[in-house]
């Protein structure tokens, strides 16, 4: 080893240069560290936050699948709705046919009430014309009797016995 004799070197490198530069490396590799935390605690963040927008996007995803499940409800919703609208139609449709044939039926049962009042009141007004002529026929007739019976009481007067 050479060594001068103030200074102790080794190898023409002087202690405090050797120290300096390893304190400076020590400084590099401590800020290294520092600076390797820093981005760990940046990628446990950012792992964070991967895993907040991983679970944002299933969710978002959940939500698409039930939105999608939603639009096919109203679907069959309003094609269901559009049945009932056409089933009502034709029941409004057939009701409505089935209450004139009923009124129709009604108007002509209506006239042939109407037809047989009108022939049975003709027949009463012909029976009772009928027996007002028989009842007249049967007081001239009644008269006639007792007129003739009256006329046999004056006979029996007028005799003698």
């Amino acid at each position: 080893m050479l060594m001068e004799n103030n200074s102790r070197t080794f190898k023409n490198y002087s202690p405090e240069e050797v120290d300096r530069f390893l304190d400076q490396i020590i400084k590099q590799v401590e800020r290294m560290i520092e600076d390797n935390k820093l981005k760990n605690q940046e990628i446990i963040l950012k792992d964070k936050k991967i895993e907040e927008l991983e679970k944002a996007v299933a969710n978002m995803r959940t939500k698409e699948e039930k939105l999608a499940q939603y639009e096919r409800m109203e679907g069959t919703l309003n094609r269901a709705l559009v049945m009932a609208q056409r089933t009502s139609d034709q029941i409004k449709s057939s009701a409505h046919r089935e209450s004139e044939m009923i009124l129709e039926d009604a108007k002509r049962n209506a006239s042939r009430i109407v037809n047989e009042s009108l022939l049975k009141a003709e027949k009463t007004e012909m029976e009772a014309d009928m027996l007002k002529r028989n009842i007249n026929i049967f007081k001239r007739k009644l008269r006639g009797l007792i007129e003739s019976q009256l006329e046999l009481v004056d006979d029996i007067e007028k005799v003698d016995f």
